[in-house]
């Protein structure tokens, strides 16, 4: 019942100096995080303001009703006020001697910024004269009510804050002051007079009828009504769109709501024995053990972070006159909170009058960087074990380390959105075309390459480009996992961007911007932000700490990592980085460039021997391809999945070449030229499929062209062959892509057992090349039992997978309507960003049915899912043998498995 819902916990010390907290810091899912740390310290003996904290299943509660009070709730919080009231000596808006007090938000997830705070509530038009008596300091009191009109106007009422930041800019021009601190007393008490007029004029009196006195709105005299209407804007901030967005980016639950901590208020604005600050126990940006953080004199804790007043470094506090005990105290307590979390500590704290008040604490935020040296610093020190440093590094985080990011100290304006297909970020000239982007490689400036989508035409362009923009497609689009793979910044699906390739410029929507050829622009992958002009980077820098870290990891973790790799170039780099293996090498991303005219001549000629002079061509760089990749990979295993996409992706695009035709119509062109070229419009047009990712693809690509998947077969044996004969160990794999029927399977096994058996007999030696296939459609995941029977590995093509089972399209939903659904709730993420429960749940009847039809099938997963932290979790926990994604997430996916065994073990903690 609801009188039996506890709703309001204390912490901190009553009257008599007995703590009387009631909470402490495993109840952060309760409390909040903020609020289980204040009662944690208040537990173990620090110097904790006294307050109370409403829970974050009140917020929930508040909102769900349309922002009304559960019943019982409002007397649940008055009871501790009261209590509060009692254990200071003081009253709320006391005009003798008034107590003040913050009332500061704390989810369970640390939300640094992304929602609201109000200072010095309670004071009023009465109690400012107890201040006054209490302090005898005039100045220091108007000071604090205007701060708190101030605060309450923007935070609680939602009033622009420039309209009080000018009339403080006017005030300090009129009495030629420099700075805040230069205006008097009475200054101060004109601009509390000026800022409550402001409240007047600007809060509706039809929204807030309860402020309206005599037929005017007024600022709150009445405690009570502050206090409500504060609390009540701490939890609307749950919902404001920088902490909607914040969750978003960060996977934080939107049902978790936020507590209300509201705390006796301490001033480091009572002169220069007074002070604020935050400090880390630990430096947040490189590691290093020091202490680290700035801290004001004379200031509340909104002029540190809000850049007003420049700080001074936190090693200088002990040495300032009047704060020296403080400081050194500080620097005890420092000790104290990370021996106590056994972590980086983020910290709080004012200095009232010379004495040092703990306002908060929580795990601190890190840099990449920082975290590797942290935990590995940590486990040197005893402090925590090898499996709790493994456990202290975010895998996403690695991404620092792996690509450049802009520099967290750049200003920029973000002109338009998309989705953050590839991380990273990359600066240079907007370029239109592949080979704009080639050329201007080769004269030595840096580009963007933008384009509606890049196509297997843009190979070379991607390439050379330090970035590539797209106005369509999703994270799995062509330029999304091509940009993925090179380890290139991608920023896919901006459908604000009105390109214009012919102009070679782009409009962004909404706005007058135009983008135009040799502009500079600057992307984030990571975010999926475009900003106009150069954005400062700062590069990765790899470091002997991810080399630890990651060794430690593969100590635990027993999911095998493999990349997904095309050349032999990417191969190597995969090996660099960790990989036991290729689990998927494309071979239709080797019939690209020169190659592309040679499959072409095959796809457009009927005559017989044309075509077969063609795949003996094909052969011939094939084999090349095959034997670098499996020389770079030499002892590890290579999977090499057989042509899967549809022909007609080789073939020149259709109205590309009916423009082409038009033009030349227009404008006299030759009768001949003309003829033939319409004759191969005719011949494209013949290939073209109403949905060609469900035609003539995949091994029924192989069995209407039985040459082709003879061909590769035969050039990945004898590429075998020749290496074995050189004395190297390669171990390639042959997978057979899109099956959906064991007789498919069983028809291309055969061809291909047969060419690898014409090959050992050609070239003289012994051949064991695995036989397997790419489950990517759901009746393969449910019949793996009888493909299991033909098959020596299952690798799980999760984006195809996920396609066929939703019946979306991949390219088209994730910029279409997944913005929508992911905004209404009816999909709880991406499902091509992480692996959605159907998928994993069909994946996980394929392991199992598979291992029935073949209780010694290795089974896999190669598609984008394998290289995403959540996702490789999930596959731990159905008992895949390994996970295959790109080469720059390879580190990512073995820190990933190590904290899914280690979590497995129990010894996540």
């Amino acid at each position: 019942m609801a009188e039996n819902v506890k709703r309001v916990y204390a912490f901190g010390k009553d009257a008599q100096g007995n703590n009387v907290t009631e909470g402490d810091k495993d109840m952060k899912y309760i409390l909040g995080g903020k609020g289980a740390n204040l009662a944690e310290m208040a537990v173990i003996g620090l110097p904790v303001p006294p307050g109370f904290t409403i829970t974050c299943q009140t917020c929930m509660e508040y909102a769900n009703a349309g922002n009304t009070w559960p019943e019982g709730a409002l007397d649940e919080i008055n009871k501790y006020r009261q209590d509060l009231e009692e254990r200071m000596g003081k009253r709320i808006g006391d005009a003798d001697d008034p107590l003040l007090v913050s009332v500061r938000s704390g989810a369970p997830m640390s939300m640094p910024g992304m929602m609201d705070t109000v200072l010095n509530l309670g004071l009023n038009d009465e109690s400012i004269k107890g201040l006054i008596k209490h302090t005898e300091n005039p100045r220091f009191s108007w000071d604090s009510y205007r701060r708190f009109i101030q605060m309450f106007s923007n935070v609680v009422m939602g009033l622009d804050g420039d309209l009080f930041e000018n009339a403080i800019t006017t005030k300090k021009l009129v009495k030629g002051a420099k700075s805040d601190t230069d205006l008097t007393a009475e200054d101060l008490e004109e601009l509390v007079a000026e800022f409550k007029q402001i409240f007047s004029e600007n809060v509706s009196a039809e929204e807030y009828p309860l402020l309206v006195v005599d037929g005017k709105v007024q600022f709150p005299q009445n405690p009570d009504t502050q206090l409500r209407l504060a609390i009540e804007a701490v939890f609307g901030s749950w919902n404001n769109p920088r902490a909607t967005l914040y969750r978003k980016q960060n996977k934080i639950a939107d049902d978790l709501g936020t507590a209300v901590n509201v705390q006796t208020m301490v001033f480091g604005n009572k002169g220069n024995t007074s002070a604020t600050g935050v400090a880390f126990t630990r430096n947040a940006a490189d590691g290093t053990n020091e202490f680290y953080g700035d801290y004001l004199v004379n200031a509340q804790g909104e002029d540190v972070v809000a850049g007003i007043r420049n700080t001074s470094p936190i090693a200088e506090l002990k040495e300032v006159e009047g704060l020296q005990e403080a400081g050194r105290e500080l620097e005890g307590i420092f000790g104290i909170l990370e021996n106590h979390y056994r972590d980086m500590m983020d910290i709080e704290f004012t200095i009232e009058q010379g004495k040092l008040w703990m306002l908060q604490t929580r795990v601190g935020k890190r840099t990449a960087a920082a975290a590797l040296k942290i935990a590995i610093d940590m486990e040197k020190e005893g402090l925590i074990t090898k499996e709790e440093a493994i456990q202290r590094v975010d895998p996403e985080q690695l991404d620092q380390l792996l690509h450049p990011q802009f520099d967290k100290n750049a200003t920029y304006d973000v002109v338009a959105r998309g989705l953050n297909a590839s991380p990273g970020a990359a600066v240079g000239e907007a370029v239109f075309s592949a080979a704009d982007a080639v050329e201007a490689k080769a004269e030595g400036r840096k580009t963007v390459l933008v384009r509606w989508e890049t196509t297997p035409d843009d190979l070379a362009g991607m390439i050379a480009a330090e970035g590539i923009l797209t106005s369509h497609g999703g994270k799995t689009s062509h330029a999304a996992v091509i940009a993925r793979g090179m380890g290139a910044p991608c920023v896919c699906g901006v459908e604000a961007l009105r390109i214009d390739a012919e102009k070679k410029e782009a409009a962004i929507a909404g706005t007058d911007i135009v983008i135009r050829e040799g502009d500079m622009i600057s992307i984030d992958g990571t975010t999926g932000i475009l900003v106009l002009g150069a954005v400062d980077l700062v590069m990765p820098e790899l470091t002997g700490d991810l080399d630890t870290i990651l060794a430690w990891a593969d100590e635990v973790r027993t999911l095998g990592i493999r990349a997904n790799a095309d050349n032999p170039a990417d191969a190597q780099l995969s090996r660099d980085f960790g990989a036991e293996g290729i689990g998927l090498c494309r071979t239709e991303h080797m019939f690209l460039g020169d190659r592309k005219q040679i499959i072409q001549t095959f796809i457009l000629n009927e005559d017989q021997e044309v075509r077969e002079e063609a795949v003996a061509k094909l052969f011939e760089a094939q084999k090349g391809d095959f034997y670098g990749m499996f020389k770079a990979m030499d002892g590890l295993p290579v999977i090499v999945r057989l042509l899967d996409p549809p022909l007609h992706e080789f073939l020149e695009s259709p109205r590309a070449l009916d423009v082409e035709i038009a033009k030349l119509e227009a404008t006299g062109g030759d009768a001949a030229v003309i003829a033939e070229k319409r004759a191969l419009m005719e011949k494209i047009d013949s290939f073209a499929e109403q949905n060609p990712m469900l035609g003539l693809r995949g091994c029924r690509l192989g069995i209407v062209y039985p040459i082709l998947p003879v061909m590769q077969v035969r050039a990945i044996a004898t590429a075998m062959a020749e290496l074995k004969k050189e004395g190297l160990d390669p171990k390639p794999e042959i997978m057979i892509p899109l099956v959906s029927t064991v007789n498919e399977l069983a028809k291309l096994r055969a061809v291909a057992e047969q060419t690898i058996a014409e090959v050992e007999e050609a070239e003289g030696v012994k051949l064991e090349i695995p036989i397997g296939t790419m489950i990517e459609l759901p009746r393969a995941a449910v019949t793996a039992d009888e493909i299991g029977t033909k098959a020596d590995f299952f690798s799980f093509g999760t984006n195809d997978l996920t396609q066929t089972t939703f019946g979306f399209s991949r390219d088209d939903v994730e910029s279409e309507f997944v913005p929508q659904y992911l905004a209404e709730k009816i999909l709880p993420y991406n499902p091509f960003a992480t692996v959605d429960p159907g998928v994993a749940k069909l994946v996980k009847m394929g392991v199992e049915l598979g291992h029935v039809g073949n209780p010694d099938i290795t089974c896999g997963v190669c598609g984008e899912h394998g290289g995403d932290p959540d996702s490789v979790k999930i596959f731990h926990s159905i008992g895949l043998d390994y996970v295959s994604c790109s080469p720059y997430r390879v580190p990512l996916a073995r820190l990933a498995a190590a904290q899914a065994a280690l979590k497995d073990t129990g010894k996540d903690k």
